[in-house]
């Protein structure tokens, strides 16, 4: 399967704005956007004035980004959005909210998407009591994701919990810390998510 092997923190510095790509480097000094601010290549540091279709590609963009999702992909999920009820820019980041990676990072059990992606896909939780090691599963309401319980010894696993321990909760979903998992409540609405995402600008794109 393909995926982005080159430095995510390229993918920051092409945005121009944390994407939060690599956990606790996005806090410190060592980010590359507080580094270098500036877009990756030879051409980097040139001024360029964006037309209106380089704008509503660069939300596209940013939006793949922050969910680690390929152009095949995101393009599935908004013929999905479109045929769903309601508004269809509001519908697609629901769905990239419910992909199984996302909803373990908002549980707090990694410190970035990567790094959700990465532990779902070596099996660590359940889904309604069965292991799912898809990245991409879609969750729904009532349904129960859990970290299984040989996992919960692990070190990072602890350590990630302590670091954690804060972290707020969306409003779609319901944690319970002592026994490591999380229940679907709703669907996620646009005001639950709080990523600076224009989805407006992605819709137009489409629609050209």
């Amino acid at each position: 399967m393909a995926r982005y092997t080159q430095s995510v923190c390229r993918q920051c510095r092409r945005e121009n704005q944390k994407l939060f790509l690599k956990g606790d480097r996005c806090y410190s000094e060592k980010c590359g956007v507080g580094r270098r601010a500036y877009a990756p290549g030879q051409h980097g540091q040139s001024r360029k004035k964006l037309s209106e279709y380089g704008i509503q590609l660069r939300e596209k963009q940013k939006a793949r980004r922050y969910y680690g999702v390929l152009e095949s992909q995101f393009k599935k999920y908004f013929e999905m959005a479109t045929a769903m009820t309601g508004q269809t820019g509001e519908n697609l980041l629901s769905l990239l909210e419910r992909r199984l990676d996302n909803v373990v990072y908002r549980m707090g059990y990694a410190m970035s998407r990567p790094e959700a992606r990465q532990m779902v896909n070596h099996g660590h939780f359940t889904v309604n009591g069965k292991r799912v090691n898809i990245p991409s599963f879609l969750t729904k309401p009532g349904m129960v994701i859990a970290l299984k319980q040989k996992s919960r010894g692990l070190d990072k696993f602890k350590t990630i919990m302590e670091v954690n321990a804060t972290r707020p909760v969306p409003n779609w979903m319901t944690l319970d810390r002592d026994t490591c998992q999380a229940e679907i409540t709703a669907l996620p609405m646009r005001d639950d998510i709080d990523l600076p995402i224009e989805e407006q600008m992605i819709v137009e794109l489409y629609s050209k």
